[in-house]
């Protein structure tokens, strides 16, 4: 048995497919068929039911691949062990984060952060917090930046900053007259919402949770874009909150419109997740540090209560 054996099981579990799963692990399909073959010879068991397509796993598979899972990531322990006793910070290094903290928080610290650890090669993907998690179990994903808790068992949050919720508030609404804004002001009927499977999305929507209605008609539009709700708010169609950061990027006719909310400020803890095995934890470190860096000095707000980003 040895640790490509194992690691070639895995590819086999998750594309359920010999042809992916070789081009997935840059080998030759009848070299990975063997070598999985080799593997069942010698445990003399089946771990794969070819018969059905896709292939399925057998019951004694399903736990001969938890058991390989477990194996391999402590097979990558040992080049993390040597790394970090070697000062060592470089490698690949696969970071995901969500949709509504890409587009702010990537250009604050990725020049940074790669002139600083020029040794990293930084892959980064735009993934939902659903695929984030996901991708984090299968190893796909060395870590992630999204909106916690989570509190997931296997997964460590780091948190990296908490954001406060803006209102943006057109000059026909019937809260534009308004200083400040509670959450007691917000009709979930009147705000223009981000698309569903967006965390932040269902983190207003707990805002608004048991708050009044006013009984208005309105229509409902849902969008993947902080810039379309903000300008549709413009055109008379609702009002919108927005993540704080992305508040700095807005040119002055349209911060005229921002209204903030009376302390504490609703807002939203982003953190860095990662797998509780800790593989390429000095990178991971690293990160923290770079980012938690740049971003103390962009947000000031000090009292402020957290919103979940699961909507209960």
């Amino acid at each position: 048995m040895t640790i490509t054996q194992l690691q070639y099981v895995l590819a086999v579990a998750e594309y359920q497919n010999f042809t992916l799963a070789a081009q997935k692990s840059f080998v030759t399909q009848p070299t990975l068929s063997m070598q999985v073959q080799k593997l069942e010879a010698e445990l003399d068991v089946l771990i794969f039911d070819r018969s059905k397509k896709p292939i399925s796993i057998t019951e004694v598979g399903k736990k001969i691949v938890a058991q390989a899972k477990n194996i391999v990531n402590e097979a990558d322990r040992i080049k993390d062990i040597v790394d970090q006793e070697k000062g060592f910070i470089g490698g690949d290094y696969t970071l995901g984060i969500i949709p509504t903290v890409m587009p702010t928080l990537l250009p604050m610290f990725l020049k940074a952060f790669i002139n600083k650890y020029p040794k990293v090669n930084l892959i980064i993907k735009e993934q939902s917090t659903e695929s984030l998690i996901r991708n984090i179990q299968d190893g796909h994903l060395d870590a992630a930046i999204a909106a916690t808790p989570l509190e997931i068992e296997f997964i460590k949050e780091r948190p990296l900053y908490y954001e406060p919720f803006v209102g943006y508030v057109p000059n026909n609404h019937r809260l534009a007259k308004s200083t400040n804004l509670d959450p007691e002001d917000l009709n979930i009927d009147d705000i223009l919402l981000l698309k569903d499977g967006h965390c932040f999305r269902d983190g207003v929507i707990n805002i608004c949770n048991a708050q009044k209605n006013y009984g208005e008609e309105h229509f409902q539009l849902q969008s993947g874009s902080f810039e379309t709700l903000v300008n549709l708010s413009n055109e008379g169609m609702g009002m919108t909150l927005l993540p704080y950061l992305n508040t700095l990027e807005l040119d002055e006719g349209k911060k005229q419109n921002l209204k903030y909310f009376n302390a504490p400020s609703p807002a939203r803890e982003v953190s860095l997740i990662y797998h509780k095995s800790e593989l390429k934890i000095q990178i991971t470190e690293a990160l923290k540090e770079v980012i938690s860096g740049i971003v103390r000095g962009a947000i000031a707000f000090q009292d402020v209560k957290i919103i979940s980003p699961i909507n209960k």
